[in-house]
């Protein structure tokens, strides 16, 4: 498989700074994809507080990372020199492959950054700590909307919205949106808050709109899917006694050593970017495997078969598949019959999800059906036997895609510079 796709965005520079709260997996890989792209004439990140010993150990941190290797070796080949130059401690600020990053040190609290002062309109918060869209900008323990209060116009999440009041609705001016699935649901003029969903959210979107679209929900009598999820840093690397009034005691367990079971929020996730899964019943499980990234979604989807349409089948799912990857714009959804495995998947750039359709399969079964256990006895008393067979195909796909880097940063670069291009036509 290729790892570059010959398409590009088209996207003009812009004279737009752009702000990443966090310097994790997400905001480091993030600050990658806008380095390479060389949109935003500024990046400013906001890590909060003192790392290292000086500006030098940041870059440091920034250039080497132990899944993808030198920043400047996956910017330009593995004969390619450093990158990052022009550092200036005082100021903190770096030059990374001709786009000035500036580092801020001081603030943890959204509302304290204070973006208006360094000329940041729209802001990305990758610290995965700040997900509820309903709380004030001056929460004690911080908020996306201090983010606001702070100078942005517009804030992209990069997880999935988690309200803790239960109650509450999703707020107006919050929206879930996934490039290449229901980025339209976004109004400029309306949402300010915008979450860009997770990783698997991600993968299973493009795994389950291509058959939703080819054969209805109706067709859909149940949907689940399991995770075999690489590790995050929710994960200790050696086993760790769990804080006060921890119920989650597995997040607690080396990673190095274990298959660590856990859940996913892709269900709910899921929902706000294609509705139609709220009339199919949908299950979703996770497990964490002592992997650093590159992720695999089974999904098992149970087909009502109908007496005047073909039955689905493997060759059926495929072809679907194949159809949409050819069609799918900026190449977002990728099918194979290569056989892989995890790490041939890392770094594909762009993809959300790679169908592997050598091991697609399906298997039809007529099930009994009692009908009397359904339908009141006065309704069937003129139909003589109760007891129907109804076709059911099951089928399994397995979906690849790299939760970090390939999948998930780089379609969260392709939000966050569609926000950035609807700013600047406003």
């Amino acid at each position: 498989m290729s790892s570059r796709p010959t398409f590009e965005m088209v996207s003009e520079p812009s004279p737009m700074k752009l702000g990443i709260n966090g310097l994790g997996r997400i905001g480091k890989l993030s600050l990658w994809h806008q380095v390479e792209r060389r949109y935003f004439t500024e990046v400013v990140v906001n890590i909060g507080r003192e790392a290292g010993t000086s500006l030098e150990d940041i870059a440091l941190f920034i250039e080497k990372d132990s899944v993808y290797g030198a920043l400047h070796n996956y910017l330009h080949g593995c004969r390619a020199q450093r990158v990052i130059e022009d550092l200036d401690e005082r100021k903190g600020r770096m030059v990374i492959n001709g786009t000035v990053v500036t580092i801020l040190r001081r603030h943890r609290n959204p509302r304290d950054i204070n973006w208006l002062d360094h000329g940041v309109e729209l802001a990305l918060d990758a610290t995965g700590r700040f997900r509820d869209p309903t709380l004030p900008a001056d929460h004690d323990k911080g908020s996306l909307r201090g983010h606001l209060a702070a100078g942005a116009r517009k804030v992209v999440v990069s997880a999935p919205f988690r309200i803790s009041d239960k109650s509450s609705p999703l707020p107006d001016d919050a929206v879930t949106t996934i490039m290449g699935i229901n980025e339209i649901d976004y109004d400029p003029t309306r949402h300010a808050i915008v979450s860009h969903a997770s990783c698997t959210t991600t993968c299973l979107a493009f795994m389950l709109k291509p058959l939703i679209d080819s054969f209805g929900p109706k067709r859909f009598l149940s949907v689940s899917m399991a995770t075999v999820h690489a590790s995050t840093t929710s994960q200790q690397v050696l086993d760790h006694l769990p804080k006060a009034g921890a119920t989650d005691l597995r997040k607690n367990r080396s990673i190095f050593n274990n298959i660590i079971l856990t859940s996913t929020g892709a269900a709910e996730a899921l929902a706000q970017v294609l509705p139609e899964m709220g009339q199919i019943p949908f299950i979703a499980e996770s497990v964490r495997i002592p992997v650093s990234t590159g992720s695999l979604i089974i999904l098992v989807i149970s087909f009502q078969e109908v007496p005047d349409k073909p039955w689905v089948d493997r060759e059926q799912i495929n072809n679907i598949y194949r159809r949409y990857s050819a069609q799918m714009p900026r190449g977002y959804l990728h099918y194979t019959e290569e056989q892989n495995v995890s790490n041939d998947i890392i770094g594909l750039y762009r993809v959300a999800a790679t169908i592997e359709g050598q091991v697609t399969h399906t298997r039809t079964a007529r099930v009994a059906v009692d009908l009397s256990q359904l339908i009141p006895l006065e309704v069937l008393e003129n139909i003589p036997e109760t007891r129907v067979e109804v076709p059911i195909t099951k089928a399994v796909v397995y979906g690849w895609y790299d939760n970090e880097l390939g999948s998930y940063s780089n379609l969260l670069g392709d939000r966050v510079v569609t926000r950035a291009e609807s700013m600047r036509s406003q």
